[in-house]
């Protein structure tokens, strides 16, 4: 959605104005400001209203992480397997 909104934005511009546009988003204020806000967001939605969302959150990204940190190495041994490697 926010790919979105930032095409909308951009759409109605001239080339050469483009990177004036996307300039001031690149910067670390900027994305400071958005990651506050998207804070303040999910605090707002899901912590304020004692939702057990958060729970499962972090218990689905948990599990995702773990995977993903795993991968690799279950890559490697699914590959020495396949070329016959005992």
């Amino acid at each position: 959605m926010a790919l979105r909104n930032l095409y909308k934005e951009i759409k109605g511009l001239k080339v050469k104005e483009v990177p004036a546009h996307l300039k001031p988003m690149l910067s670390i204020g900027y994305a400071k400001n958005v990651i506050r806000k998207g804070l303040d967001n999910y605090h707002a939605k899901y912590i304020e209203t004692s939702s057990v969302d958060p729970l499962l959150h972090v218990c689905f990204g948990g599990m995702i992480f773990s995977y993903l940190v795993a991968l690799p190495e279950e890559r490697r041994h699914l590959e020495h397997k396949q070329h016959g490697g005992h």
